[in-house]
This record gives structure tokens, sequence and C-alpha cells, in this order.
């Protein structure tokens, strides 16, 4: 994978990017969620590279894609995300997004629907208004001060307990975390900020309609607010398949890893 830098004014994306490729018809990338980096796909990039042209990212704000102007929407990052899809030319993307990036994958099929030819959520939620009562999306939009008050040891243990099961999850999740040791205020502003950005753009009540061929995944032991009652409740209304991953949290991705490469490898086939 290669390291490259997209600038915007609001500060640079590191992204990587690999495009040799058996099968080269679309293309697969994959989005972290809030707080963790591109290594959070380590175990999917080692298993289809050489399959398929792939690209991961450090979202705006973490990790290496720092420092970074904090006052953009989640439908700016998608933007961004086009633009770097555009020049890498991936014309025709698989959006493999965790978490909040499973939000910015229906933000991309809101504004460039017709180039996505699949979607995969990995523990993430659905962005329509009608799944949220009114009191999480107002909770949501102020939790910047909680992430700055936890004592950091605390805080770092309970967001590695919260999201993995596995042994390989909760050290990558520890080593992801520890980028912003020493910088609680910086980790507080992304969780705050995402946090905000996701329901604004659930507020937007935009209709988010995502391609035919999608997929959710979600572990059994997801801990992570409410992402199990969203996932039952977006696969029974929506009727979009979903695989429900034993023994893995909220990370399900790294803590089953062999398991949601297979699920991913038998959607790809199907396309």
């Amino acid at each position: 994978m290669e390291e490259k830098v997209y600038t915007t004014s609001s500060g640079p994306i590191h992204y990587w990017v690999n495009h040799t490729a058996s099968k080269t018809e679309y293309q697969l990338v994959f989005l972290p969620g809030l707080s963790v980096d591109h290594r959070l796909f380590d175990k999917q990039i080692e298993y289809f590279q050489g399959k398929y042209p792939l690209l991961v990212w450090d979202a705006p704000g973490h990790a290496s894609s720092y420092p970074f102007n904090m006052t953009f929407s989640l439908m700016d990052e998608v933007k961004w995300l086009d633009e770097i899809l555009v020049l890498e030319g991936f014309d025709h993307p698989v959006i493999i997004g965790q978490s909040k990036g499973g939000f910015l994958g229906q933000g991309y099929s809101q504004l460039f629907g017709e180039k996505l030819k699949g979607y995969i959520a990995v523990d993430s939620s659905p962005l329509q208004r009608d799944y949220y009562y009114w009191i999480e999306l107002w909770i949501l939009k102020r939790l910047e001060t909680s992430f700055r008050c936890y004592p950091w040891k605390t805080l770092l243990k309970s967001m590695v307990d919260e999201v993995t099961e596995s042994e390989y999850g909760r050290k990558l999740m520890y080593d992801m975390m520890m980028v912003y040791e020493g910088d609680q205020k910086r980790l507080a502003k992304i969780m705050g900020h995402g946090f905000k950005i996701t329901a604004e753009a659930i507020e937007a009540n935009l209709p988010y309609t995502l391609p035919s061929h999608s997929l959710l995944i979600c572990g059994e032991k997801d801990k992570s607010g409410s992402v199990l009652r969203y996932n039952k409740a977006w696969h029974q209304k929506s009727s979009i398949p979903i695989e429900w991953i034993k023994e893995a949290g909220h990370n399900s991705n790294t803590d089953a890893p062999e398991k949601v490469n297979q699920i991913i490898e038998d959607f790809l086939a199907k396309l």
C-alpha cells in the first residue's frame, strides 16, 4: 500500500492505495470509524491485496490526517472522499465502512449513488431520521465534554473494552488509541465533532438510498451505544441482508477477521 496525502482547505488527508489487482471492474474502499485509523482494516487489506484495487484512509483529524480544522460536515467529508477516489481512478467503488465509516458510505450513496457499486456496513447504523428518538440526537451533539472529563486511563480502558472481544482486537484498539495519549483534548474533539455531524446528517432527513447490492455486518456482542437495536431495525425495515458475527464486538472485523473476510468475498462474488 502506497501512502499519499490529499490536501484540502481544512488540512491534509492521508490515505493508502494499491492499484495492483486481478479484478479491476470495481474497487474496495475501507472507511474506519471514530477514533480509529487505517490499521483497523489491516486484516482485510492483507487478505484482499492483489485481488482488487484497495484504498483506506485516516479520516480527517484522525491519526496522520492532522492538524485539521474540525468545522466540516459529514457531506464535506464525503466530497473529499470522492475527490480522492476520482484522483485515483476509483470509478466504481464498493464502500466498506465501519461505524462512522458506514455513515460516510451512506452519505456517498446520497451524493454519488450512480458511482457506488456496492455497500457494506460493519457495526454501523442507518442515517435515516425515523430510526432515532429525538433525545438520542440531542445527546449525540453534546458528547465532547464527556470525553474531556474522563481520566485518561479510565477512558482508554473503557473504549477498548466497549468495542473489542478478541486479544488481537484489544491490542489493535489500544495501539490506535495511544495516538492520542497526552492530547485527550484532541480525541475529545474528534469524538464530539464526529457524533455531532452524524446527528446533523440524520436530522437532514435525506433518503440515503443504498445500492441494491448492500449488506449489514454486526458483532453479536456489539456494546457500542444502540448499534444492536439499530441493526435489527435496519435489517427488518429495509430488508438489507445481515450477517451476525459470533463472539465479536463493535470492531467485528478485528475480532473475527477470517469470518468477515469470507463474508466480504462472498458478497463481491455476487456483484
